[in-house]
């Protein structure tokens, strides 16, 4: 105490504790109710710290930048452009690599027959924007094999401008019709187009599910008859298991599920020796080991069977 009977002040001014502003502006502010001592207590925990925090420097332009990439990255997948956003990405590389002298400037494709250069190179993914650097063999390879014409393909890149394709094609072997539709086929079923081509024209014809899978064996067997061959319009799969012939002058041919060498052998000797396959008759069925028959056109039957009146005997007796 001082002289006066006063309490000492101390000479030093002490600051508020921390958090003190905070909780005096919240007192101020809550005047007229009683706040619980539990949320003064986190008032001055929370409030007034967050008061001394200083934001790092260009958080703002950050958070903008980042806004507005999301944005654009939102719109870009909404507005289903995402194909268009990694193509026109991919020219943009190309353009770089070509300036830098990575243009493919020469192109040479080998193995080639059915397709044209140009047919290959859009198959294999390579247009005129396209550079060697960015250009990915492996993905040019499996793009030129998921072409039906193209069995095997090999894609190298000699830098700095000259791009080498090599490929195995499949040969068109025959013409397969199902369900009405007719289509050009290679020697292993696969199909390789739709019939729109003059050049396929003379291919054998099949017809029937799975006879596309079965034609090479059937065709390499009907091969050894060169007098037959000519003379068939289509073979025909029967429910998958044996086969018909229809020849060109509209004659049916019924062989068995096996032993068809054996049937073929049967009717080559009868149309060399009784000219079988030129004889007025709409069907022949080889399909019994031991016998041959046949079905004659109506013509021919009615003809037979007023043959087979006249030949008939007289009965006994004379005339009344």
């Amino acid at each position: 105490m001082d002289g006066g009977g006063r309490v000492a002040q101390p000479l030093k001014w002490s600051p508020r504790p921390r958090g003190a502003n905070a909780a005096a502006g919240l007192s101020r502010f809550t005047s007229g109710f009683e706040i619980p001592v539990r949320l003064k207590r986190l008032a001055r925990r929370h409030l007034a710290p967050g008061q001394e925090r200083r934001l790092p420097r260009g958080l703002g332009i950050a958070a903008t930048t980042l806004l507005v990439v999301a944005s654009l990255a939102y719109g870009t997948v909404k507005g289903d452009h995402v194909a268009e956003f990694v193509v026109e990405l991919k020219d943009a590389r190309d353009a770089l690599a070509n300036t830098a002298g990575f243009r493919i400037a020469q192109s040479s494709i080998s193995g080639r027959h059915q397709l044209g250069e140009s047919d290959v190179l859009a198959l294999a993914g390579v247009t005129e924007r396209t550079s060697l650097l960015f250009l990915d063999v492996d993905d040019a390879r499996a793009r030129l094999k998921a072409s039906p014409w193209i069995a095997e393909a090999t894609v190298r890149k000699l830098y700095p401008a000259h791009l080498q394709i090599d490929i195995e094609e499949r040969e068109p072997f025959a013409l397969w019709q199902r369900d009405g539709k007719v289509f050009v086929i290679a020697g292993d079923g696969t199909v390789l187009a739709p019939m729109g081509d003059r050049r396929f024209a003379s291919r054998p014809l099949v017809v029937g599910p799975g006879a596309e899978k079965k034609a090479k064996e059937f065709l390499a067997i009907l091969d050894r008859y060169p007098a037959l061959r000519p003379k068939v319009r289509a073979a025909i799969l029967v429910g998958e298991r044996r086969w018909n012939l229809k020849l060109q002058n509209g004659m049916d041919i019924r062989l068995p599920e096996a032993d068809v060498p054996q049937a073929l052998d049967a009717l080559a000797a009868l149309d060399r020796d009784k000219k079988l396959l030129t004889r007025d008759i709409t069907a022949v069925d080889l399909r019994l080991h031991d016998r041959v028959t046949v079905r004659l056109s109506d013509t021919a039957a009615q003809a037979r069977e007023d043959a087979l009146k006249i030949k008939k005997p007289k009965g006994k007796g004379g005339n009344a």
